[in-house]
């Protein structure tokens, strides 16, 4: 045909063989797309930041002043404060309330986060012997003297020991073995060392047997 009756250059002429593909903004390149997934949106920034401030800031319990085994707390001995999440432990208190009135196991310095395993419980015996069903039993040491050597976390075996007599010594007999020392500490008030309290984390079995042990018998205990 004449090359007057073609209204447009042939096809060849708006793309030279060999030559990059022509491209419109209806098809972005792949720079193009990957630069959009990059910088998220005005909406998603803000939504990111929000979400990255509330990770980071968790309400803990905290202890105001150094505190002692066996204290039980009260309003003045602890606060609510903001900490970085990743510096609060497992089991960390959020309300004054699981606070208040509960008696420590060991000693939490000022400033400390209060955790449930550091109250007397059944949290703190679970973590104690490994067994989700211990006990925390308190007894009194026929000897005084025994117990000014317990610390907590102490094992211990538990005996009681029958009065001898004239043709035969006393008769020991092993109530619970392996028992953990939770708290040892004289109680408040004390008229003498004999009112020293221990209390120890047994499983269920020896929990019932040196409890039902102490009311009748002297009990002592050894240390591993």
């Amino acid at each position: 045909m004449p090359a007057g009756l073609f209204p447009f250059p042939p096809r060849s002429r708006l793309r030279p063989s060999g030559g990059p593909r022509a491209t419109t903004s209806l098809q972005p390149t792949l720079a193009d797309r990957a630069s959009t997934l990059l910088r998220p949106g005005w909406a998603r920034t803000v939504a990111a930041r929000r979400g990255a401030a509330a990770l980071l800031a968790l309400i803990a319990v905290v202890a105001v002043r150094d505190l002692s085994p066996g204290h039980t707390l009260t309003l003045d001995d602890v606060e609510l404060v903001d900490r970085e999440s990743a510096s609060v432990p497992s089991g960390a208190l959020t309300l004054l309330s699981d606070a208040v009135g509960h008696t420590l196991s060991g000693p939490v310095p000022a400033g400390e986060i209060l955790v449930s395993v550091r109250m007397l419980g059944p949290r703190l015996a679970g973590a104690a012997t490994g067994n989700p069903d211990a006990r925390v039993v308190p007894i009194r040491l026929a000897d005084a003297g025994v117990g000014d050597l317990l610390r907590e976390g102490d094992l211990v075996d538990v005996l009681t020991v029958a009065p001898g007599s004239e043709d035969r010594s006393p008769d020991a007999q092993v109530l619970a073995t392996g028992a953990t020392v939770v708290l040892a500490h004289s109680a408040e008030g004390a008229r003498d060392q004999r009112e020293r309290v221990v209390l120890l984390a047994l499983a269920p079995d020896q929990a019932t047997a040196v409890a039902a042990a102490s009311l009748v018998s002297a009990l002592t205990v050894t240390l591993h």
